[in-house]
């Protein structure tokens, strides 16, 4: 009758309650529809988006980002280290078993100038120990440590996002670069060649020094253009390299940013959110972790139950130590509960609340922040189209003023100034024209990372693949 009895007792000591609130996910106020609703958006928040720009170069240093990237390394190695604490953690549910062995030799002097007696000692003993968690504290513990695995994992998928995002924006800037210096090298050649027949000119007499000076300011403005342009492409290929995984080092290119398709609009509610975003699931998890810790420093209050037990072996002869005589065994259930701890506990409850209190607002935070990006991107990457389309006309118009100014001081209508002006408005047009292309490009990247969505688990898949090999 006593074993059943035992047995029920412990299952009704470690089916104890748990101490604590529950967590409850808060109540978010979600916005019916964003700001701006696009007509043609379709859902492609589960797809390799950066695969819609049509540049295989692109696909490949996205691949060996998410296969090379030393953050995301460090990521992945972040989560081993919760989950390693998980099962440290979480081992305190179960019993712990040990076994331990000992050899001595003693010698003793008895009083009255007996003969001193030596012997050995033999004892092999197997210990246990359980903390029933009668109050959930361990349970809670074990609650936080699984959250906080959970928050590393989502961790990890942020870098995945960001990264993604960060190699197709630095590619698509680096091809707008490239971009912009072919327009001042063509500036410069043209402008240059111009130089050289007003040079011609000037020394037959046909124009005057004036007219020289104003031609050779604008060869010179090209060719100093020139330069920046030049260095923040290596500098844009030195910070490429290193999302790669790579020391600094020239980029392979691909298609001109002329030839870059624009991906399609990703669809979705605001709610969406909530489970597109790694930032706001890895907020939420931390938000379960800290609530957890709230019961388990409140379980420091009640009393703690150990069940400790031993038995094994002891003998002076090591040939007689596993004889049924040499038996020794022990088992206890030791009490532990505080009366006067100063305040030591109500302290650690307080702060508990309190970094729960934290969680909760940066959850909340997190929440908002991702509204506003994703309504930031929308109204980015619709007024950027608007912009492009203007400046696309302005070149066109500004192409037009340049040739016929030209023809109109060649004929002796109008001063060179007038050609001046038009061919400098002309180059800075051009300019703006394929950083605004850049612009909209960027800012299709940037609703993606808002919007968040399933195609982190498809670059996943990459990154663990090269995490395995």
């Amino acid at each position: 009758m006593r074993k059943p009895l035992l047995v029920a007792l412990l299952a009704l000591l470690a089916s104890g309650c748990m101490v604590g609130p529950d967590y409850v996910r808060p109540s978010v106020d979600t916005p019916a529809a964003w700001r701006l609703t696009e007509q043609d958006a379709r859902d492609l928040a589960n797809t390799a988006w950066w695969e819609q720009f049509g540049d295989p170069v692109l696909d490949d240093l996205v691949a060996t980002a998410l296969r090379e990237n030393k953050d995301l390394k460090i990521a992945a190695a972040r989560i081993e280290e919760f989950a390693g604490n998980y099962g440290f953690v979480r081992a305190g549910l179960f019993p712990q078993i040990g076994v331990g062995y000992e050899v001595s030799r003693q010698r003793s002097t008895l009083p009255g100038g007996a003969e001193p007696s030596t012997y050995n000692s033999y004892q092999a003993v197997l210990n246990a120990s359980w903390e029933i968690d009668l109050w959930g504290r361990l349970r809670r513990q074990t609650e936080a440590a699984r959250a906080q695995l959970l928050a590393s994992e989502e961790g990890r998928r942020a870098v995945i996002l960001s990264l993604v995002g960060s190699v197709a924006g630095a590619y698509v800037n680096l091809r707008d670069l490239d971009r912009q210096l072919e327009i001042a090298r063509a500036t410069a050649k043209s402008r240059g060649e111009s130089y050289e027949i007003f040079k011609l000119r000037f020394e037959g007499g046909v124009i005057s020094l004036l007219e020289l000076s104003q031609n050779r300011s604008q060869y010179e403005e090209a060719l100093a253009s020139i330069p920046p342009l030049e260095k923040a492409i290596v500098q844009q290929e030195n910070g490429l390299s290193v999302l790669l995984g790579r020391n600094p080092g020239p980029i392979v290119r691909g298609k001109d940013i002329d030839q870059l398709a624009l991906p399609a609009i990703p669809a979705g509610l605001p709610s969406d959110l909530l489970e597109r975003r790694p930032d706001i699931r890895r907020a939420e998890q931390s938000l379960i972790a800290a609530n957890a810790l709230i019961g388990a420093a409140k379980a420091a209050y009640f009393p703690s139950i150990s069940l400790t037990g031993l038995f094994g072996f002891a003998s002076t002869s090591l040939s007689k130590l596993f004889d049924s005589q040499s038996k020794v065994w022990q088992y206890g259930a030791p009490i532990s509960m505080p009366i006067f701890t100063a305040g030591a506990i109500a302290g650690q409850v307080q702060a508990a609340e309190a970094s729960q209190q934290q969680a909760l607002l940066a959850y909340q935070k997190a929440i908002q922040e991702a509204f506003r990006e994703v309504n930031d991107a929308l109204v980015n990457q619709d007024r950027t189209r608007e912009q492009l389309k203007a400046q696309k006309r302005q070149v066109a118009a500004l192409q037009q003023y340049a040739g016929t100014a030209r023809l109109r001081y060649e004929n002796g209508y109008t001063s060179y100034i007038e050609v001046l002006d038009a061919e400098r408005s002309l180059f800075n047009v051009q300019l703006q024209y394929t950083q605004t292309q850049q612009a909209q490009l960027q800012a299709m990247i940037n609703l993606y990372l808002a919007m968040g969505g399933g195609w982190v688990s498809e670059a996943e898949k990459v990154a663990s693949a090269g995490s395995a090999q």
